[in-house]
């Protein structure tokens, strides 16, 4: 393998010159940051000869310290498909997202590095903590931006880092690792909220074989951890590109804002408001959207926060902060769900 993985195998000759700046590159400190867990995620400190036009610093991803999530990645291709997402779409997409200075992947699909803009000092979400309405205005607006890109576009099919199909690692893991979910947060979640992990496993090949209304390009984990935001809030950045797929925009909306909002009563006021700004970010973006087939691919798209809680909980490195966030994960978009119906639409 022809380059670093970590920090710590990183030279500044090398730093430099992937940066455009052969032998301009002084030294380097590596910091950690994020809270990222299929991943490690250092912040490059950059010491140049000349610093005029140069980043002060980078952020550098990396794969995951831990077997397990790499494990996952090269199952699921996770690591391709974030490299792939900044090689061959990102930066003509015009969807919010950083800069991206060099990619690059090994053959095993899980040696990787990115180099990407510093985008401080814009602060990502906290999932813990949540966040109200009005602050996910320019959050939706980019997701639009991103579900236009690729609105029933050939592409889909013609990607195949992008239509790669974990369909079948799913439906065989799914059940297994929710008994695993249940067992865990037996003790933290409510009965309603549990069943409905038990009611997804039963309908789970009607759920992975719907068709949406309009396919296009999917985050997939569109959360407000996977957000940067500008210290006025106004203006924000998606990040972590590793769960890019194909299928209903309105279920990368509903996601983001079940996992995202806090209080149940709140959040319920938000569902239709939110989808209704979506639509109209949409229209400016040149998509004719077909509304009604759309609001029913958002409701069925409410169980996908609790979905993903159940499949990442169980599968990637367990620490403290990460069982609460998955534990919130799965309750906020449960209550959701039960409140749209969701599983009776299945």
């Amino acid at each position: 393998m022809s380059f670093p993985t970590a920090p710590a195998a990183m030279t500044p000759d090398w730093l430099g010159a992937v940066l455009g700046h052969p032998r301009g590159l002084r030294a380097f400190t590596a910091t950690s940051v994020g809270t990222g867990q299929m991943c490690d995620s250092f912040r490059l400190t950059l010491d140049w000869t000349d610093e005029s036009s140069r980043p002060a610093s980078v952020i550098a991803k990396c794969p995951s310290h831990d077997q397990a999530s790499r494990d996952v990645a090269r199952l699921t291709g996770t690591y391709v498909k974030e490299v792939s997402w900044y090689r061959e779409l990102a930066a003509d997409s015009g969807v919010a997202a950083p800069h991206c200075y060099h990619a690059e992947i090994a053959a095993d699909d899980v040696d990787f590095i990115l180099l990407l803009a510093d985008l401080a000092p814009a602060r990502q979400g906290d999932q813990l903590v949540g966040i109200d309405a009005a602050r996910l205005a320019p959050c939706i607006d980019a997701a639009a931006a991103l579900h236009a890109l690729l609105w029933n576009d050939p592409r889909l099919d013609q990607l195949s880092w992008l239509a790669r199909d974990n369909g079948d690692v799913v439906r065989a893991l799914f059940p297994r690792l929710y008994a695993g979910f249940r067992e865990r947060y037996a003790d933290r979640l409510a009965p309603e909220v549990l069943d409905l992990g038990a009611g997804i496993v039963q309908r789970l090949d009607r759920y992975l074989a719907r068709n949406p209304a309009a396919r296009t390009i999917v985050h997939g984990d569109l959360r407000i951890d996977n957000i940067l935001f500008a210290p006025d809030g106004g203006t924000c950045w998606l990040v972590d590109w590793q769960t890019l797929g194909r299928g209903s925009g309105a279920t990368d909306l509903a996601y983001l804002v079940g996992t995202g909002i806090a209080d149940p009563a709140a959040r319920a006021a938000a569902d239709r408001p939110a989808f209704d700004r979506w639509i109209a970010a949409l229209r400016r973006h040149g998509i004719d959207p077909d509304t009604d087939a759309l609001w029913i691919d958002y409701r069925v798209g409410a169980l996908s926060g609790y979905f993903m809680a159940v499949f990442a909980s169980m599968s990637v490195e367990r620490t403290r902060r990460g069982d609460e966030m998955f534990a919130l994960m799965a309750e906020r978009p449960a209550h959701q769900a039960l409140a749209l119906g969701s599983l009776d639409l299945l």
